[in-house]
């Protein structure tokens, strides 16, 4: 019996990550593009201040940069240190972790086009939202405190991450786009995202397995509230995040787990609420005490949780009084295997795609440059994008 429950918890998990597999190298795909054309540094300097227009334009950049949430807080960390302001840094954070390609396109196929309507707009007004709170309480002093703690170096995960910026930004678009040097710099930065969220991606996949496996309905049912609806809408955008933080998984590998609290029965504010928290989970809080001090990561804890849950409620609201709030129904991903369809047919497609990255990508010292990355620092960022690694 326990056998087939372990059997039953991984075919779960394969059956969602069969769902989730192009648009997951789809998103990956238009998310390397983006980074091999947008200089880091010219990031950098255009974040200098917490003005309006310098924190849209963090929201905008954030949201054509990687997924990961490790590297989103190592990179917002390296834009921080080159002369982007706290805020503006932060915001490109969050932005880089709930409003990229590549989440957008797992909630359409796992929980449908509402969703990712609350997620992308839920993820604008989260930002909004955080802003006016750093507007609010946020002390030149805790900054200066974040900016000497920064200085220091201390590591976290996916520093080389941060470091590494093989944009192309000399000639033509087209030119740049279909350039030899482009192809290359398109499969490491393809790569380097995907083995930085796989852990997390297959971590998020069988958690979810096991829970859709092995968790009652009934079980859910009661601890959502579903029996009071009133209370479960206020309920589930505040426990959300606490589920998240307790999950130990980021990026777009909760996004299962979502699908499976959804199936469950909390509220669809709360499944936003659920989302927008992979950036205070146990492991990034840790990092945040590593990168600017614990009175930094308690602040960053404490205005991250209110705008994650506030945000969850509010478009949780507007979408029920909009009436396209979707009926409660069994998720398609954790019923169905996978079968001759489209997404079997786009899943091969993506799966050579992925091949021929990868082989521009062994083949032009991308084995070397993770090496290179895991050993990289804060101190390091001239070394990762040496021209070495940007010409080959």
């Amino acid at each position: 019996m326990i056998i087939q429950a372990i059997v039953n918890a991984l075919a779960s998990a394969f059956d969602m990550l069969w769902e989730v597999l192009w648009p997951l190298a789809l998103g990956f795909l238009l998310s390397a593009i983006v980074q091999t054309l947008v200089s880091r540094n010219a990031v950098a300097r255009t974040l200098g201040s917490d003005s309006p227009r310098s924190l849209g334009l963090a929201t905008l950049l954030g949201a054509a940069s990687s997924s990961c949430s490790y590297a989103a807080v190592a990179i917002a960390r390296s834009l921080f240190l080159k002369g982007a302001s706290f805020q503006a840094a932060m915001v490109f954070e969050f932005a880089s972790t709930n409003l990229v390609f590549e989440l957008g396109l797992i909630l359409l196929i796992l929980l449908g086009w509402p969703f990712v309507g609350a997620e992308f707009a839920g993820g604008v007004l989260m930002i909004l939202i955080l802003a006016l709170l750093f507007r609010w309480t946020l002390r030149p002093q805790l900054v200066d405190a974040a900016r000497q703690h920064a200085e220091r170096g201390l590591r976290g995960r996916m520093e080389g991450h941060a470091a590494m910026d093989m944009a192309i930004t000399e000639g033509p678009f087209l030119r740049r786009l279909f350039s030899g040097r482009a192809v290359t710099a398109i499969s490491h930065n393809f790569w380097m995202d995907v083995t930085s969220v796989w852990t997390d991606i297959g971590l998020g996949l069988l958690i979810a397995g096991a829970l859709a496996a092995w968790v009652p309905a009934s079980f859910w049912q009661g601890f959502f509230l579903t029996s009071h609806p009133v209370l479960s809408e206020i309920w589930g955008p505040l426990i959300g995040p606490v589920i998240s933080l307790l999950s130990f998984v980021c990026s777009v590998g909760n996004v299962p787990l979502a699908a499976v609290l959804w199936n469950g029965g909390i509220s669809f504010g709360g499944v936003i609420a659920f989302i927008f928290a992979d950036l205070i989970i146990v492991p990034i809080l840790n990092i945040y005490r590593k990168y600017y001090g614990r009175r930094v990561a308690l602040y960053l804890l404490g205005v991250s949780y209110a705008a994650m849950a506030l945000a969850g409620l509010l478009i949780g609201l507007l979408f029920k009084l909009l009436g396209i709030v979707p009926a409660h129904h069994a998720v398609i991903a954790l019923q169905t295997g996978p079968t001759l369809n489209y997404t079997s047919v786009l899943n091969v497609i993506f799966l050579g795609v992925m091949a021929l990255l990868g082989w521009r990508f062994l083949r032009t010292g991308g084995l070397e440059m993770l090496r290179m990355m895991e050993g990289a620092s804060v101190s390091s960022t001239d070394e990762a994008a040496s021209p070495h690694h940007e010409h080959h």
